[in-house]
C-alpha cells in the first residue's frame, strides 16, 4: 500500500509535431518524491530545425492534458511558471523540468514535447 504523502510522477516517452526529423526521449520510467520536495524530470530531443518550441505537459488521472511550461529555443533564459521551471541546455539538446515544493496534485503523467516552427513557402510563391 502506498504512503499517502508520496508524490508519484510517471514519465512517459512521447513526441509531438509534424516532422519525422525530430525526436523526444524521456529516460525515467517513474520517480517518487515526498511532498514539499523538489522533483526533477529529464528530457532530451533531436531536431535539425533552429527555430522550435519545447513544452512540458501533465496528464491528469482523468486524461486531461494540461500545458505546464513552454521554452522557446531562441531564448537563453530558462522559462519559469509558478513552481515549475526548466533547465534548458540547447547545445546538449535537453530540457529538464523542476517541480519545486511538490504537492499531491502534482501526481500525474508528464510529457515533454517538441514543436518545430519553420516557415515554409508554397511552391511558385515569392
Amino acid at each position: 500500500m502506498a504512503c499517502p504523502n508520496l508524490l508519484w510522477a510517471f514519465v512517459v516517452s512521447t513526441g509531438l509535431g509534424a516532422s519525422m526529423a525530430q525526436s523526444v526521449t524521456q529516460s525515467q520510467p517513474e520517480i517518487s518524491v515526498q511532498e514539499a520536495e523538489t522533483a526533477t524530470l529529464d528530457c532530451t530531443y533531436d531536431t535539425k530545425d533552429s527555430n522550435y518550441y519545447l513544452y512540458w505537459y501533465k496528464q491528469t488521472a482523468s486524461g486531461q492534458m494540461i500545458p505546464i511550461i513552454r521554452q522557446e529555443a531562441y531564448k537563453q533564459e530558462n522559462a519559469t511558471e509558478n513552481r515549475f521551471s526548466v533547465n534548458f541546455q540547447k547545445a546538449a539538446k535537453s530540457l529538464g523540468l523542476k517541480i519545486s515544493d511538490s504537492q499531491l496534485g502534482d501526481a500525474a503523467v508528464y510529457f515533454c514535447a517538441l514543436q518545430e516552427h519553420t516557415v515554409r513557402q508554397a511552391p511558385g510563391r515569392g
